[in-house]
């Protein structure tokens, strides 16, 4: 454990903790990551093989650290990467875990598995999907086989096999495809309400790119137009491909929401899907009964039920409690700082929108060390939404004269969002 204290101690070896690092080292700044696990990677180091992400690879890319693919291992080498290309591995405690962090004088105080830490300013980067939610259920004698999307080891279990699928976001999306491409039996779907995603033929590593989005904001659209214009394109997909039925209640909100790709198999197999309103009550034996009384009999049942965010290491009752980035906003003013803390940052409160992980991590990295460095004027204001992709730029701006020049940043930003090839990766910031 380091003997000074430090300008910035990181909580979390994932991306967004190790592009923390690399801004701060380039910054000036005495910084040290502290991570619970045997290596770098967070979430993606444990993640099944088959999982991939939820945008296309050139947008998870930055210029200088490429990526190889859309699948786990590739996502997972891209984040070891980045620790090589910067030479970042000994600003990394790794099988250390941060068990308390509490506010001290102006500073933090963490008491870690290898030690007491001091610093004068910490950034929470353990990101928003922490504890894998399973919904309790009343359980007896079940013989059906249960996993969690982040479980689910071999999906090639799955063949010949009675599967209920449930959830109705990304996580449930990909579980589907997997029965579907796996060869299941019988396949039914159970959700209690549905997440927006994009129908489409592509495959989810073309159809996920964010580059029209982009266009969208650099062509001067605000968020209700934004919304208004992908609202009407998905409506007409939904149309097109016959699967109103699993219309979302809600109009599209690009404050709210994210940009799914599109599962071309669900498409081409979307009558063969037994759906279901509600959520699973009790499993007898291979009886799952839902809440409005109807049963299945299946062989597995896989949550598509997300995750849960946990910052209760934070020794910050209001933030504590916290499990949702929705409910993290209103407690963020410039995005990321915290009101309930001094000297806190947490730039999950930026993601779970649309946009690239890698991209607002960089940009919001930059400007929390531009902040502590003092060339930064980050102000309290909460912004009361998610704020997405190139509109982290034009609220940065303004506010980090130092890392935005002030009379040519507009074009500069507006010219990467609309002449970037779609293959390839945005420049670092």
């Amino acid at each position: 454990m380091p003997s000074r204290p430090l300008d910035v101690a990181i909580v979390g070896a994932g991306i967004a903790g190790v592009i923390n690092l690399h801004h701060a080292r380039r910054a000036g700044l005495d910084a040290m990551v502290f991570e619970k696990g045997p290596g770098v990677g967070g979430l993606w180091r444990s993640l099944p093989a088959w999982q991939d992400i939820q945008i296309s690879p050139a947008d998870w890319a930055l210029a200088g650290v490429p990526i190889e693919g859309a699948l786990q291992a590739q996502v997972l080498a891209n984040i070891e990467a980045w620790v090589q290309r910067f030479s970042l591995a000994d600003g990394i405690r790794l099988d250390t875990a941060v068990e308390r962090a509490s506010p001290v004088d102006g500073g933090w105080v963490l008491q870690t598995s290898g030690g007491t830490v001091h610093a004068r300013h910490l950034v929470a980067a353990t990101g928003a999907h922490n504890i894998p939610v399973v919904p309790r259920v009343v359980r007896q004698a079940s013989v059906v086989q249960e996993w969690h999307s982040h479980a689910l080891r071999d999906p090639t279990l799955l063949r010949d096999r009675d599967v209920l699928v449930v959830g109705g976001g990304a996580s449930a999306f990909d579980l589907l495809d997997q029965c579907l491409e796996q060869g299941a039996r019988h396949i039914s779907w159970v959700h209690r309400g549905l997440k927006w995603f994009l129908p489409t033929t592509k495959p989810k590593h073309i159809a996920g790119s964010v580059r029209a989005f982009a266009r969208l904001q650099a062509s001067g659209l605000d968020a209700a137009q934004q919304s208004a214009k992908i609202d009407a394109d998905m409506r007409a997909r939904y149309a097109k491909f016959g699967i109103e039925a699993i219309l979302p209640a809600q109009p599209f909100d690009v404050l709210k929401d994210q940009l799914i790709p599109g599962r071309p198999r669900m498409l081409a197999c979307f009558d063969a899907l037994q759906r279901l309103r509600g959520s699973v009550a009790s499993i007898h034996g291979r009886t799952i009964t839902l809440t409005g009384g109807e049963s299945i009999t299946a062989d597995v049942l896989l949550w598509g039920t997300g995750y849960s965010m946990d910052l209760g290491w934070l020794e910050v009752p209001a933030l504590a409690a916290l499990r949702t980035t929705d409910a993290l906003v209103a407690h963020c003013g410039c995005i990321f700082r915290s009101l309930d803390a001094g000297n806190l940052y947490l730039p999950q409160s930026g993601l779970d929108g649309i946009g690239a992980a890698p991209w607002a991590n960089a940009l919001m990295a930059r400007s929390i060390m531009s902040h502590i460095r003092g060339t930064a004027r980050l102000d309290l204001a909460p912004v009361g939404h998610k704020v997405n992709h190139f509109d982290i730029v034009a609220h940065l701006a303004p506010r980090d004269p130092g890392s935005f020049a002030p009379d040519s940043w507009q074009a500069q930003y507006r010219a990467i969002a609309l002449d970037t090839p779609d293959e390839q990766a945005y420049p670092m910031p």
